[in-house]
């Protein structure tokens, strides 16, 4: 499965932009983030970010399976995290986006192309205030907006 990384450019990073923007005003979170897999080969990085701090979003790496990104992927389905770092699988540093951008609570949605889990939506919070049930569908729909999107530029 291939799509091409020269298309995330122009038009398609302006939309995608506004939905990340859009989405964190939405639902007041801190962070919304979009990782998507390599084309080549397993890692996935942070492309899309809105709220964060800093850039280091950008040089997040992560490998398929690890930590927020890689597990959404691997596994198909929504993956949350609350109170980091407490109640998390594995170790605190395979989740690097939560340490970067001081995120305490995450809800995590795949991202597919062509139906197979290739991206993940991530929103955040840097305070104790959980993704209700409400946002996490809201996120959803974001997702599925995303997905759209995406699978028109392949």
């Amino acid at each position: 499965m291939e799509y091409k990384d020269e298309l995330l450019v122009g038009k398609a990073t302006e939309m995608i932009d506004e939905a990340c923007q859009e989405l964190l005003k939405e639902i007041q979170c801190d962070f919304v983030g979009l990782a998507i897999q390599n084309k080549r080969g397993p890692d996935i990085n942070w492309r899309f970010a809105a709220g964060n701090l800093t850039d280091k979003y950008k040089r997040i790496t992560v490998r398929y399976g690890k930590g927020i990104a890689g597990g959404v992927i691997l596994t198909g389905r929504p993956m949350s995290v609350n109170d980091f770092p407490n109640n998390i699988v594995g170790k605190v540093l395979e989740y690097p986006i939560m340490l970067a951008e001081k995120l305490l609570f995450s809800y995590a949605v795949p991202i597919h192309v062509k139906g197979i889990p290739k991206g993940v939506l991530l929103v955040g919070r840097r305070t104790k205030n959980i993704i209700t049930v409400e946002e996490q569908l809201i996120v959803q729909k974001y997702a599925n907006k995303l997905d759209d999107m995406l699978n028109h530029l392949i």
